[in-house]
């Protein structure tokens, strides 16, 4: 009988003798930014037109004296992390603050020497122990999900990360093998991993550019005729200005997942305008996928909408690379929707459910074959989870969470290191411009991509290269 995720993670975590390397947390701070998006993203039924981002500072010291400061952020995305209809944006996103509040508490307390991979493995359990906490402080109506205290601790995890590296000077995707790490990747994932380590699946040198994604929220507008309130900022207010603008070669489609006929004729219509803008461009080549978020309601609505697509614009349906997460994120309540079929056509990615290895080989057992990487579930747990990808030769993506600055430089430094990675996206650029500012011009080819393409070739730099004085 395999342990389930939060069984594992609750058994007791003893570190062996200290590597030298290692390193112990002295300080730990954060503050958040507001943002109010330039135009509403909508996605699973509603739409989001701010966000409040997370910022980490943390310091560490070696056992051999040298210290690292170490800055990540990411948004708190309580709309996609906590769904909650019956709760205020206001409470979740206060919950969101609060925990934010105790993990920090928690590093504080955390006192040995380890590698980040380490220190997060013995301070994850007490995070979702501390999200209850928060739930019952706090009164609400329903638990605070894992996948909420994951976004929660993970720009935490990541300036851990930014700090280790920064410590030793040098990028952190480079200490990941056992010259850093004391423990094999049996210890973090499964006995079919005994004797391997995480830098067998990291790339240390990041692969130069990766396709951009592209979003087109389920409210979007098209062509200029469906513009009804412009916003005379500069940049395209529609996907026909915005291809040729950057260069979309690669577009993510938001569905609705509850009406059939509008989310083929969205996806056709989307096809159409398309083909017109890349004609002009003497384009030939591009992709879509698409994202129902959880919102389908049964497998068979998405048999349903393959075959509808298939047969209304085949010029679509060809170009669909892969399709995320369809039915409910609740895989084990769900077993019925199986994907075995709706896989044999493209590649079904497994986003909101993915928050371990257990929900991973769930999804396999389920017929899912493709997992959408995400920079909000930690830095630890996305290589982790890059690796158990690679190993059971799954489909690999890395996709956003409408992250700016610091946060989208550690969703493009995913996806330039991870092996296979076909996309990213990179979404902020659209609806959130504002809060780039200044790291658009430190990584220009990051956020104003104008070929298509992010430049990831500078992602080489110490630590994660989010630290602010970079």
């Amino acid at each position: 009988m395999s342990l389930g995720r939060r069984e594992f993670l609750a058994m007791p975590f003893f570190l062996q003798a200290p590597l030298g390397t290692d390193a112990r947390i002295e300080e730990v701070r954060f503050d958040t930014e507001d943002f109010l998006y330039r135009a509403p993203y909508k996605f699973g039924g509603r739409e989001v037109d701010r966000v409040t981002v997370l910022n980490v500072h943390c310091r560490v010291r070696t056992k051999a004296g040298k210290s690292g400061t170490g800055f990540a952020s990411m948004p708190l995305g309580n709309v996609w992390s906590f769904p909650a209809p019956d709760i205020p944006y206001p409470t979740t996103l206060a919950a969101m603050k609060s925990l934010a509040q105790k993990i920090a508490q928690n590093m504080r307390d955390f006192t040995d020497f380890a590698h980040p991979l380490e220190a997060n493995r013995a301070l994850e359990p007490a995070y979702f122990g501390l999200a209850e906490e928060v739930t019952i402080e706090m009164r609400l109506p329903r638990k605070v999900p894992e996948l909420c205290t994951l976004v929660t601790a993970s720009a935490f995890d990541a300036a851990l990360h930014d700090a280790f590296g920064r410590a030793h000077g040098r990028n952190s995707y480079t200490l990941c093998g056992r010259d850093f790490v004391r423990y094999d990747l049996s210890h973090y994932l499964n006995p079919e991993f005994r004797g391997e380590w995480l830098d067998t699946y990291i790339q240390a040198t990041p692969a130069p550019r990766i396709r951009m994604f592209h979003s087109v929220g389920a409210s979007d507008p098209l062509t200029a005729a469906e513009v009804t309130k412009p916003i005379h900022d500069g940049l395209p207010e529609t996907l026909e200005d915005w291809i040729p603008y950057s260069g979309v070669i690669a577009i993510k489609i938001k569905l609705n997942g509850n009406d059939l006929a509008w989310d083929v004729d969205r996806v056709a219509a989307i096809d159409k305008v398309t083909a017109a803008a890349q004609e002009k461009r003497k384009v030939t080549a591009w992709v879509y996928s698409l994202d129902f978020n959880e919102r389908c309601p049964n497998v068979q609505y998405l048999l349903d909408f393959e075959r509808q697509l298939k047969g209304k614009a085949p010029s679509a349906f060809d170009k669909v690379q892969y399709i995320e997460q369809p039915t409910a994120r609740d895989l084990a309540a769900n077993l019925k929707n199986a994907m075995f079929e709706a896989a044999k056509l493209r590649p079904v990615v497994i986003d909101e459910s993915l928050t371990g290895l257990d929900a991973l080989m769930l999804a396999r057992e389920m017929g899912y074959t493709g997992v959408a990487l995400k920079a909000c579930k930690g830095q630890s747990d996305s290589l982790l989870m890059a690796a158990a990808a690679q190993k059971y030769k799954m489909f690999r993506c890395v996709q956003d969470l409408t992250c700016p600055g610091a946060a989208l430089i550690l969703s493009a430094g995913i996806a330039s290191h991870v092996p296979g990675v076909t996309g990213l996206e990179a979404n902020a650029r659209e609806y959130v411009p504002s809060a780039n500012r200044g790291w658009d011009k430190k990584f220009p080819g990051i956020f104003d991509v104008r070929d298509g393409y992010l430049d990831t070739s500078k992602l080489d730099g110490v630590g994660l290269c989010t630290s602010q004085d970079l």
